[in-house]
């Protein structure tokens, strides 16, 4: 042991805002400091009895004197700091560390400089909790990087597992302007739970989980969690056949899945073993899921997100979604998520007020307060917030291979005066309505994405008449792949739920979405949304008897199936569920022991296949070449009958008849002479109908009728949909 000299005690003002915590450079006054004198060291170590510094093996080199409050010193010779440890004595306990005070900044100038320009696209790569090896110049070091943007903050210190949350010992340092604090902590492994303490501009002490932290503490903990993935990705071919592909002029049949209740008690690797095998035999070719970034209340859905960087941990840990993903592709299943950047939760622990001050949200309550939902709008026109949502949404596409994001609730995004009353919201600086710092943002995010994830999607739940949402960015659109067709939801909703004597009063429910059909991408969405609230299910929703229920939802789905655009439909209704859709029990799967309701499956499974078979039904699916009325007008028949249309001039004949009588003798124009025959009919025995069929084939003459030039005589089934192909 080398016998030392105390150092000069530090200054009293220096004292007080250590043992405060009010200090924005502890590096300044902690850790080593070379001087004339040989290196001074001082350690921050409040209730220890005894503080020593040791070589690595544990050999002692010095005891470091108290100074007060926690603050021990002392005087190593040398121009330069050995590699040294902190052995700190207290009562019954002796704990040896690496000092995290001798270590420089994780972060580089051009991550500060990205930061604050707002545009560092791998943002989670630098901010967080990072497990890493950390060079210095006594060798590597293992431990954990911490990084927060917090730019009001007087002061900020790390509290966790490591610590006993007592974060007097680990104040972080300011890296300057950009707002940004950091500290290397040694040692600090995977699964350490955390938080930042952040004393705000008027003197308050809080403590606030990880924006960016990669896992999160299972509700109702609420702290963040140190973590490293260690999954190894299968899915090459998978992400390689998905760059190549163009989704407007591909196949997708979307199922739509709330993973918590799907299978209720299932996580994410269970889940693994049977979703995909599940939603493979149903033929679709995409899952949905609700929200999964981390939510603190259930009954949101994962609609109120309090860490955007953190898969929910009820079901699993990181890697465990990421296996989950893994299957669906090795499956050959895409995997879309929904994303929320609309709005966020007022909880005191998350984003709300971060640093004590409005940082994440708007600060004028006109923009920041979200009236509806009681929560909290970003501010879009903040370069390091809007940095933080386009970040996240690679971070999606990137970290866990999600294909596409189904971005939630645009058009309150969109529009200033959204559930606002006149008087209650704030211009943009022309005087209008529109969010012109959202619409910058949502335009750099879909300009992102593909461009650093070739093949992924966004897909936009947008209600209004918005122009653009799908025209590319460089035209002055939006920019999203797709968009959600809520007026034909609506309408055909609306008509479906009519009587069929009525019926004929609403027939262009069911023929205006095509007016509109090709001004943007479509997905026609049977949603959540639709089967909860009192809504009822698909199947209460239409009229008549259980049969006629039944008969009618099946003509229904058929009819979506046919018509322009790319299906969505939410889990439970694939099998006609009878009762709306609870988060805490889920798709009530026994009703598939009744056959009408199996049957309602086998239907949607082989409409799925005849989808895929067909390029018809997709290839052409944003071009209006690829769909042709053969009558539009036959209210008074409750009759709909169309073509589509592939680019090599193959074409398929849908025929709807919404009246629950048999219809003999019924002519129907057709777009050629020759042999056709019925590939499906929603009437047929096998899905629980009553039979009407057109069995064999139908012989169509070369009589011109409706503008086509032949036509034949066929049978409509009851309440039935019915598909012909030529031979």
């Amino acid at each position: 042991m080398t016998t030392v000299q105390c150092p000069t005690a530090l200054a009293a003002t220096h004292l007080k805002r250590l043992t405060t915590g009010d200090v924005s450079d502890p590096h300044a006054l902690l850790g080593p400091h070379p001087g004339a004198d040989g290196v001074t060291v001082r350690v921050l170590r409040p209730l220890a009895d005894q503080v020593w510094l040791t070589t690595p093996s544990g050999e002692p080199l010095t005891e470091l004197a108290h100074q007060g409050e926690g603050v021990f010193a002392g005087l190593l010779p040398g121009a330069a700091a050995p590699d040294y440890r902190v052995r700190v004595h207290y009562a019954a306990d002796v704990h040896t560390y690496d000092d995290p005070y001798r270590y420089l900044p994780t972060l580089g100038d051009l991550d500060l400089h990205l930061i604050r320009e707002g545009r560092h696209e791998q943002l989670w790569q630098v901010l967080g909790a990072r497990v890493c090896a950390h060079e210095s110049g006594w060798g590597t070091a293992a431990g954990t990087a911490f990084a927060v943007w917090a730019p009001n903050a007087r002061a900020v210190r790390l509290v966790g597992d490591f610590n006993h949350w007592d974060g007097r010992a680990h104040p972080m340092r300011s890296l300057g302007a950009c707002g940004v604090w950091e500290l290397f902590v040694p040692g600090v492994e995977e699964g350490c739970r955390y938080k930042y303490e952040i004393l705000t501009p008027d003197g308050r002490w809080i403590q606030k989980a990880d924006p960016l932290a990669a896992s999160a503490e299972a509700a109702p903990g609420t702290a963040s969690v140190v973590f490293a993935s260690r999954h190894t990705w299968s899915d090459g071919a998978w992400m390689a056949r998905r760059a190549e592909r163009t989704a407007d002029r591909s196949a997708m049949s979307v199922y739509e899945v709330h993973l918590g209740s799907w299978r209720p008690g299932l996580g994410y690797r269970e889940l693994a073993t049977e979703l995909p095998a599940y939603i493979k035999a149903l033929g679709f070719t995409h899952v949905e899921f609700m929200p999964v970034a981390e939510h603190p209340f259930g009954g949101s859905w994962g609609y109120q997100v309090t860490s955007y960087y953190a898969p929910a941990a009820g079901l699993g840990s990181p890697d465990d979604f990421r296996a989950l993903v893994d299957a669906l592709h090795r499956a050959g299943i895409g995997v879309i998520v929904d994303w929320v950047p609309a709005h966020f939760p007022k909880d005191d622990w998350a984003l709300a007020r971060f640093d004590g001050t409005a940082l994440y949200e708007h600060p004028d309550p006109r923009r920041g307060e979200h009236p509806d939902w009681g929560t909290l709008v970003f501010d879009y026109g903040r370069n390091e917030v809007r940095n933080f949502l386009v970040a996240n949404a690679v971070y999606w596409c990137e970290e866990f291979h999600i294909d596409g994001l189904r971005v939630d609730a645009v058009a309150s995004m969109l529009y200033l005066d959204y559930s606002r009353p006149d008087g209650t919201w704030l211009p943009n600086v022309y005087g209008g309505r529109e969010h012109l710092e959202a619409v910058e943002f949502l335009q750099e995010m879909n300009a992102t994405v593909p461009r650093r994830c070739p093949g992924a999607v966004t897909i936009a739940e947008e209600s209004t008449a918005w122009d653009g949402v799908t025209r590319r960015t460089d035209s002055g659109g939006l920019g999203f792949t797709l968009k959600w067709n809520m007026g034909w939801m609506h309408d055909s909703l609306s008509y479906m739920a009519e009587d069929p004597v009525h019926r004929q009063y609403h027939h262009h429910s069911m023929t205006f979405p095509m007016v509109y059909a090709f001004a943007e991408n479509y997905t026609l969405p049977i949603s959540h949304d639709e089967v909860v609230h009192g809504k009822g299910s698909l199947l209460t929703k239409m009229p008549g008897d259980r049969w006629q229920q039944l008969a009618n939802l099946r003509a229904y789905l058929s009819f979506m199936w046919a018509f322009p655009g790319k299906q969505l439909l939410f889990m439970g209704q694939e099998f006609a569920q009878d009762t709306e859709w609870s988060h805490d029990r889920g798709p009530d799967w026994s009703m598939l022991r009744h056959g009408a309701h199996s049957a309602v499956r086998d239907l949607v499974r082989d409409l799925n296949r005849h989808y895929l078979d067909d390029p018809a039904l997709w290839i052409l699916d944003t071009r209006p070449e690829g769909f042709d009325w053969i009558d539009a007008d036959a209210a008074a028949d409750n009759v709909y009958s169309f073509v589509r249309r592939g680019e090599g001039g193959e074409s398929l004949v849908c025929v709807f008849h919404f009246q629950p009588t048999v219809r003999h003798d019924f002519r129907l124009a057709l777009p050629e002479a020759g042999d056709w025959t019925e590939v499906l009919n929603t009437d047929a025995a096998r899905y629980g109908g009553s039979g009407v069929t057109n069995p064999g084939h139908i012989h169509a003459a070369p009589e011109p009728l409706q503008g086509l030039p032949a036509a034949a005589s066929v049978v409509l089934p009851p309440l039935g949909g019915v598909w012909f192909r030529k031979q």
